[in-house]
């Protein structure tokens, strides 16, 4: 054991702690931070929780967890001194967000609570702790290493330094430009669709259906099995159309006038509303496109080839004139990683039916129209595909990966930042790890005085 500078009086602090915090149950002590208190119940909660999900931390989970619990406590102690709070909006619509996500993949609030063991109040508690001091630790950690800078020296070292088995391979990527339009919808579909969607509101409104099941039964949204709920959300985090219908309701017990949007038709119920969050439910029906209209824009797609390729109008005008795709008509038709912000590619990063016609093409390439499904708004589109750049799988260099270099030499700094600053706090703060606890390896050094 060792104690550390701010003092012995923080020692009876925590030991007041157990107390306080632990009434009428024994619990054993494993480690003091500070004046706070790391009790064995909390490592085996911890532990129980990070099994059941499967993300146990490598190594003797009891001493990994403890000392993550003891960082995090001094992560928290800085922000007091900073006036680092977490946004309470922010905090709960991550906290709803992860509900929903776990609703979504489970099948039911009641499978969620079975699954963790808790009610949803419960649950929701716990997460919002988490969610809490995660978003403040991020802050003391951002505030730290707000200076990293990469600039060409930096990387080129850091790379010159790299052993060679460190040096990340990278697969075959690609850069491609695209071209879609909307085959018409018919009218009388759009009537139909809208006819559907007034029948529903009726029976709801007439007290003969349920609106949870009829939207289990006919909506065409991926919230469909939790009877169209979609949880708690800001404004921001729909389409403005939906919004402005959705957080004008006052009445769960009425249904919206039916609503456009690029996804689609929807009629939507208030659930509840929480501050400047809603819960609501909708039915999302989908008009269809005719086998005739696909055809149609099929053609009109190949014919627009035949002129790109004869070098009538290029590529880029096509697609800034002609395309549909408002995510890349501005942008010369060149397609953008949403998971990394940049125009390259992986393979299985495109949509399925590109990757298909990009893989035998050369550059330059132009693919002839073919139907394909909008990854976000799941409806058919027609599209055709130019190859612009093909890079073949290879070891990481400067010249065709500065920026991939670039982000792993600033993760690195910051890492390095941020484990110096741990180990200064460990330092400056009275620490004692109980007998029993204390035979780690630490990540961290200075916990112990071996």
């Amino acid at each position: 054991m060792r104690l550390k500078t701010i003092g012995i009086v923080f020692a009876a602090a925590a030991i007041a702690a157990v107390a306080q915090t632990k009434t009428n149950i024994i619990d054993e002590v494993a480690w003091v931070v500070g004046d706070e208190a790391i009790f064995r119940s909390d490592v085996e909660e911890q532990y129980s929780q990070l099994r059941s999900e499967g993300a146990l931390p490598p190594g003797n989970p009891f001493c990994a967890i403890p000392e993550q619990m003891a960082v995090e406590k001094l992560y928290l102690h800085q922000a007091k001194l900073d006036t680092i709070e977490a946004p309470a909006a922010q905090v709960n619509s991550a906290v709803e967000k992860r509900i929903n996500f776990f609703i979504a993949n489970l099948g039911s609030r009641e499978k969620v609570e079975e699954y963790f063991r808790k009610s949803l109040p419960q649950l929701r508690d716990q997460l919002t702790e988490v969610m809490k001091t995660q978003y403040i630790i991020d802050q003391v950690q951002n505030s730290l290493t707000k200076n990293v800078k990469a600039i060409p020296a930096d990387v080129r070292k850091y790379f010159d330094k790299l052993p060679p088995d460190s040096i990340p391979f990278v697969p075959m990527q690609v850069e491609a430009q695209i071209i879609t339009i909307n085959p018409t919808i018919p009218q009388q579909e759009i009537e139909d669709v809208k006819a559907r969607l007034r029948d529903y509101s009726d029976r709801i409104n007439r007290g003969e259906s349920d609106f949870h099941t009829l939207a289990i039964m006919y909506s065409e949204d991926g919230s469909n099995m939790q009877g169209g709920e979609l949880g708690f959300h800001s404004r921001a985090d729909f389409v403005p159309e939906f919004s402005a219908v959705a957080f004008n309701l006052s009445d769960p017990k009425k249904v919206s006038r039916i609503v456009e949007t690029e996804y689609g038709f929807h009629i939507i119920q208030l659930i509840e509303k929480r501050g400047d969050q809603a819960n609501v439910r909708h039915i999302l029906l989908t008009p269809k496109v005719s086998t005739q209209e696909l055809t149609s824009a099929v053609n009109r797609l190949d014919s627009l080839r035949k002129e790109i390729v004869a070098g009538k109008i290029p590529f880029e005008e096509a697609a800034r004139y002609i395309s549909q795709d408002k995510d890349t008509r501005n942008n010369k038709g060149l397609m953008v990683n949403q998971k990394t912000g940049s125009s390259r590619f992986e393979m299985q990063d495109l949509p399925q039916e590109v990757a298909r016609h990009i893989e035998s093409m050369k550059e330059g390439d132009i693919s002839e129209a073919f139907i394909m499904k909008d990854p976000k708004r799941n409806k058919d589109v027609v599209a055709i595909v130019r190859l612009a750049r093909r890079t073949d799988g290879h070891r990481a260099n400067l010249s065709d990966d500065y920026n991939l270099l670039k982000q792993m030499y600033e993760t690195y700094r910051k890492d390095e930042i941020v484990n110096e600053w741990v180990e200064k706090k460990i330092k400056e703060t009275y620490v004692r790890i109980e007998d029993g606890w204390d035979n780690c390896d630490f990540r961290y050094k200075g916990w112990t005085a071996k």
